[in-house]
């Protein structure tokens, strides 16, 4: 196995402090991803999972709570209009901050006003759940290299049925499809950060040694091999973005270990085609920078 980057969860905490009072000093201002990542020098292809695990919320959901947070502090301390104070919470129609408003504090804008209600704002906890980290079952492996045929998919996770139907659909008269193949799935986006238009996701399958020659859409690649952190997620594919955030944003900090700017790798254990949803087995890999 490669020898492995170390670091530690102070190191991590004390990067993600940086970042959360980078984006304290600039509510006013639209802060990419990438700018972020800059800041806490993570590498800028799993930011947002490692942002959400250790903080508990995605950065668009924090930036949008603190906004309504100084929103609130200005409804109490202030005088301005509530049509000034939602332009500058980032809201360009009244309705919508009303709504959203109402949503955090259970009451409206001007109620509020009215009632000088005082703001407690819970506090920003790094690494919510100590009991989650200890509780999730994960480990560090050494992920072999892998030849698999595969079909490109760009567009929503929900549609990637598309890229599979066409690869299964060559792959088994070819006799692809027999015994001890994987099927595995290239994941190059965080579906909470990219469009969904623009997701790239590679749907493969192994074929270790045997003779495939690229045909049409049907392509053929190595998976490189490596250490990766690798854990399970046990049912829907629409909740395999909360385990992903908790191996990203606790796990591995709490191992000590740096995630790599490199593509994630999923291996399905069974078949949307033939089980239920509640009963889906995926295995997570995330690869992890080495020296």
């Amino acid at each position: 196995m490669d020898r492995l980057k170390a670091t530690t969860i102070k190191d991590y905490t004390e990067r993600m402090l940086k970042v959360l009072g980078y984006i304290q000093g600039r509510l006013d201002e639209e802060i990419s991803l990438d700018e972020l990542a800059k800041v806490a020098c993570f590498s800028p292809y799993h930011f947002h999972r490692i942002f959400r695990g250790m903080v508990g919320e995605s950065v668009k959901e924090h930036i949008r709570r603190l906004r309504l947070e100084r929103a609130a502090s200005r409804l109490k301390n202030g005088s301005r209009s509530v049509t000034e104070i939602a332009f500058e919470a980032g809201y360009e129609a009244h309705e919508a901050f009303t709504r959203a408003f109402v949503d955090m504090f259970g009451v409206a804008p001007r109620e509020f006003r009215s009632k000088q209600n005082n703001v407690a704002a819970e506090a920003v906890k790094l690494f919510q759940d100590d009991k989650e980290v200890e509780a999730m079952k994960a480990e560090i492996v050494n992920f072999e290299s892998v030849r698999v045929v595969f079909v490109k998919h760009v567009g929503p996770y929900n549609e990637c049925g598309k890229a599979w139907g066409k690869l299964c659909l060559w792959a088994g008269p070819e006799g692809l499809l027999g015994p001890g193949c994987k099927f595995l799935g290239l994941c190059y986006n965080d579906p909470e950060v990219t469009p969904a238009e623009k997701i790239r996701y590679d749907a493969c399958i192994s074929i270790d040694d045997k003779e495939v020659s690229p045909d049409g859409e049907i392509g053929v690649q190595t998976i490189n091999g490596g250490s990766y952190a690798m854990t399970t997620h046990f049912g829907p594919y629409e909740k395999l973005s909360e385990t992903y955030a908790q191996l990203c944003g606790q796990w591995v900090p709490s191992a000590g270990y740096e995630i790599a700017g490199r593509c994630s790798v999923e291996i399905y254990q069974n078949s949307p085609e033939d089980t239920e949803p509640e009963d889906l087995i995926t295995d997570i890999y995330v690869p992890l920078e080495t020296r």
